[in-house]
């Protein structure tokens, strides 16, 4: 199993993982990486001391692009996620993009990106998210107030159209927000980078508008109050606490089996899907471990053969026994912790969120409802390893909700 502290530098920015779910992919490891995030955020927005971490804006953009020199021969190239395939698909010319790509909004996407990006004078690799085309942009009222907007995913951002940045966006053709950098002789072997300016050192086009994904607090409101340190050091102190009093067997069990961490993953995905976070720890672990067998059980009724059907009860029993073979309170304190850790990511979010400098909204049948940024991302001082900061009942909850209009199905 690949670890925390190795995932994304050898996995490029392809996946991320949210903050707490690190105690159950790295264990003991993960728990203590994840509340020493969390004091190194919450001492950068208290202002007593310089942090260790950067934060980056979790943009709602879509699709993902990569663009810059490919180092086999020189040339400039745009491309999708899978630059890092084992025979990397990366596009160097319109008919590059028309032999791979089907979808008409993604090829014109990735056209415009190859004919504009060069301008930027890009050195290396670099990743960003595509934001809006010239075509992607709406003015519409909000507030009884002209805004242009953009939609690319499920989140429209909405900018006052009188503003001096809506008026540098309508002369554009393209936006990107640009959050990773590669260095390395070969796709194959580029390792990732974050939380460093890119935009600001790119060469300035009229016809791109490129931004940073770096976190600035231009506002000057995103900063912890007295009341609310304390708030969030009592939490932080609470999970040290708790993290002391669990066994590194309780986190090995699941860390360390790849078939009940996926189990145990995919069910907290189920319960965010139906807006719920855990409340009482103890009934969560019953109803997690029911989860488990009725996912088992529908497993084994799909099969035909009686040995196949042992295979597969075999396995259950397999996974369920670290429920049997760990006291139930060392699991209810494995996620006690869990939500600690959740409980002060949510101060922080909140916190970072004063700082937003565009309005963002999503888009229902009933018309725009204020919402929150994506999230944002916390990078270490190595700039190698990142995790992100969501509001997973907020923005998960929307991102896979059928009442949310997403920028795709206008």
């Amino acid at each position: 199993m690949i670890k925390f502290t190795h995932y994304l530098a050898e996995a490029k920015n392809t996946h991320m993982e949210h903050l707490e779910d690190n105690l159950l992919n790295a264990g003991v490891t993960g728990a203590r990486e994840s509340i020493n995030y969390l004091r190194s955020l919450r001492d950068m927005l208290s202002g007593k001391t310089k942090s260790a971490v950067n934060v980056t804006v979790k943009w709602d953009g879509a699709p993902a692009v990569f663009a810059g020199t490919d180092p086999s021969d020189g040339k400039f190239f745009v491309a999708k996620k899978g630059i890092f395939n084992k025979n990397p698909k990366v596009y160097k010319t319109p008919k590059d993009i028309d032999d791979d790509i089907s979808s008409p909004d993604l090829n014109n996407k990735m056209k415009l990106a190859l004919s504009n990006l060069p301008a930027l004078g890009i050195k290396g690799v670099v990743q960003g998210d595509f934001l809006y085309s010239k075509e992607d942009i709406r003015t519409v009222d909000i507030d009884g107030e002209p805004h242009i907007t953009f939609h690319p995913n499920t989140i429209v951002y909405a900018i006052p159209k009188k503003s001096k940045l809506a008026k540098r966006i309508l002369t554009t053709s393209i936006g990107v927000v640009w959050h990773t950098e590669y260095s390395g002789d070969s796709f194959e072997s580029m390792s990732a980078s974050f939380g460093k300016e890119i935009a600001g050192r790119l060469t300035k086009s009229k016809k791109v508008w490129s931004v940073d994904a770096m976190y600035k607090d231009v506002s000057g409101n995103a900063t912890f109050t007295q009341a609310e340190t304390d708030k969030i050091t009592k939490v932080l102190s609470d999970a040290g606490k708790k993290f002391n009093s669990i066994k590194r067997s309780t986190f090995d069990g699941i860390t360390e089996n790849d078939e009940l961490l996926t189990r145990v993953k995919t069910y907290m995905n189920v319960k965010v899907r139906e807006g719920q976070r855990i409340k009482n720890t103890n009934r969560f672990v019953d109803d997690l471990m029911n989860w488990i067998f009725a996912y088992y059980q529908k497993e084994i009724d799909k099969l035909k053969s009686e040995k196949g059907k042992a295979n597969k009860t075999a396995k259950r029993k397999e996974i369920l026994s670290y429920f049997s073979n760990t006291p139930k309170s060392q699991i209810t304190a494995l996620f006690d912790l869990y939500n600690l850790i959740i409980d002060a990511k949510l101060m922080i979010i909140r916190k970072l969120d004063k700082a937003k400098r565009i309005d963002t909204l999503l888009l229902t049948q009933d018309g725009y409802k204020v919402t929150e940024q994506e999230g944002f991302v916390a990078i270490d001082h190595t700039g190698k390893n990142a995790v992100k900061l969501v509001d997973r009942l907020q923005f998960s909850k929307a991102n896979f909700s059928p009442d949310i209009i997403k920028g795709w199905q206008k």
